[in-house]
């Protein structure tokens, strides 16, 4: 089958949607994050959305449903957002930093979704479609929640962004300017919790924080200012998707690892870029200086 052939089927256009709204989306949250110097958060509330997998898998199996992971994805938003929440209050409250509070979801994150999805019957197998990825499995109504959650994710994004950057920036200024800072790191955290499960079928729960930090990080080698950098961001993060996706079609190989290999290329490619620039007006600037002073 040729790749033309390929575009024209409903699994392939039905997995370029997707991806391409995962592109632009994930970045809305992770423009934030990059802020707030949380950009593991994405890595441990993926690793608890594996416990919410496997629970998911649990209930179908318990409820005698046609197929053991009709509840998997509801499961995951479910645990993504309780760990979100979890993670953001005992940041807040001080009684364990926050690297802390990510490695405890990082762990307990995996071995639950491991230990519960036994006890239900399957095998860590089962999981790798969710640790790493499965467009091909994308139904009509994964597109559909896609669809929804993405408008949510870019609504509470863009219509709050300058509460969202005051907080991130710089909490006591926000505290003092009388917003309700507790109020909008959770805000943070739920969305960032969508943004994951939205994103596991693209490139998988271990991958998901790449998708939303390195289009960021790439972004900001150019924008110069908050609301630049989300735009941007939001473009490369499309742009990658796409592209991952169109080479997966041309040769065999993991789509999710495809797109954040793509992603960290364009990256390093354009950080050596500009840091040439860099230097050469820094040289250009110091010869200049010499000129003058002579």
């Amino acid at each position: 089958m040729s790749v033309l052939d390929l575009l024209a089927s409903p699994m392939a256009q039905r997995s370029i949607l997707v991806a391409v709204l995962v592109g632009l989306v994930a970045p809305v949250v992770g423009t934030f994050l990059v802020q707030r110097r949380l950009s593991l958060l994405g890595d441990g509330i993926g690793h608890v959305a594996l416990t919410g997998v496997g629970a998911g898998w649990l209930v179908g199996t318990i409820t005698g449903a046609a197929q053991a992971d009709q509840y998997a994805v509801p499961g995951a938003i479910v645990a993504a957002i309780a760990g979100a929440v979890i993670i953001e209050f005992m940041r807040d409250r001080g009684k364990t930093t926050g690297d802390v509070a990510l490695a405890l979801l990082f762990y307990g994150g995996i071995a639950g979704g491991v230990l519960i999805i036994s006890i239900a019957g399957g095998t860590s197998a089962n999981l790798t479609g969710y640790l790493f990825g499965s467009l091909a499995t994308v139904t009509g109504a994964d597109v559909w929640l896609t669809v929804g959650l993405s408008a949510l994710i870019i609504l509470v994004g863009l219509r709050l962004r300058t509460a969202l950057f005051a907080v991130s920036y710089d909490e006591e200024f926000a505290r003092a300017s009388g917003l309700p800072v507790v109020a909008l790191n959770t805000l943070i955290a739920v969305v960032a919790a969508l943004t994951v499960t939205v994103s596991m079928r693209v490139v998988g729960l271990l991958l998901v924080s790449a998708l939303m930090i390195v289009p960021v990080v790439t972004a900001q080698e150019f924008a110069r200012s908050f609301s630049a950098t989300m735009w941007l961001a939001m473009g490369i993060g499309g742009i990658v998707t796409l592209g991952g996706l169109l080479i997966t079609f041309a040769y065999p190989a993991p789509p999710g690892a495809t797109i954040v290999v793509l992603a960290i290329t364009l990256f390093a490619v354009i950080s050596g870029v500009q840091s040439r620039i860099r230097r050469s007006k820094v040289t250009s600037a110091k010869l200049s200086s010499v000129q003058e002073s002579r």
